[in-house]
């Protein structure tokens, strides 16, 4: 059976997901301190503007089978990325937009015995499975946590990474979150982005759904969020790892 290439399924699936509530009455909603919105916009974006950046729409949990797809160690290198966060035992570690637990069940056996994975989503049908393959796997330090639109929900000082792959991008409250993530984290926790690159036209992935460095550090600078850059780290084919660290 021929396959659908990547680019193809992607455009599929985000636009699988239903428009968020806020949406609907954006109309009604005047430009506020923090975001925009514009009638005439990316037909994958949601009309919200952010820091000059349109916010891509989310990808539904109808895509779980291309999220658990057998090409996309290949095509991501997975495995590199957990080879460059450094993860080790004891670790309190955050998979934020988690979906269906790919990268959290690669990262929950490098911090036991004493650490744990929290694993957020803001889409039950997401944890509901994350949770079967968690349970089918024997993976006991798994905590799964039904997040919202604009928080988390992680106890402030109490994580020492929280990482985001692919997944920033489609925050409908960056600036909230944010806040919130920044908060979550031990002074020198880490904040990691993982975000298909957008300076390099030859990702075959939606122009919403890229982040270059330069808007990801701009999008980072509030004061209040206590961050600072780290490094950025480029093992990956397609995507940045940049990686802020939570200042005393």
């Amino acid at each position: 059976m021929r396959r659908l290439p990547f680019f193809s399924i992607f455009v599929l699936l985000v636009g699988l997901i239903s428009v968020p509530s806020y949406l609907r009455a954006a109309e009604e909603e005047a430009e506020s301190e923090h975001y925009s919105f514009k009638e005439e916009h990316n037909r994958y974006g949601i009309g919200k503007f952010y820091q000059g950046r349109e916010i891509a729409r989310v990808m539904s949990w109808h895509g779980i089978d291309w999220l658990e797809r057998d090409e996309r160690e290949e095509e991501e290198k997975l495995s590199l990325l957990i080879e460059a966060l450094q993860f080790k035992p004891g670790m309190m570690v955050a998979d934020i937009g988690a979906g269906s637990g790919v990268i959290t069940r690669k990262v929950a056996p490098l911090v036991k015995p004493e650490g744990k994975v929290f694993a957020v989503d803001i889409q039950e049908q997401m944890l509901e499975a994350l949770e079967k393959s968690m349970k089918k796997e024997s993976i006991d330090n798994v905590v799964t946590v039904l997040g919202e639109e604009d928080s988390p929900k992680l106890k402030p000082g109490s994580i020492d990474i929280a990482f985001m792959v692919d997944v920033y991008h489609e925050f409908s409250y960056p600036y909230e979150m944010t806040l919130e993530l920044a908060n979550s984290l031990k002074p020198g926790g880490r904040l990691v982005f993982v975000e298909y690159r957008k300076e390099d036209p030859k990702v075959p992935i939606l122009e919403v759904h890229k982040m270059s460095v330069m808007q990801v550090k701009k999008e980072m600078a509030q004061p209040e969020f206590k961050l600072k850059w780290k490094e950025t780290i480029d093992v990956l084919p397609r995507q940045h790892i940049i990686v802020f660290e939570r200042v005393k």
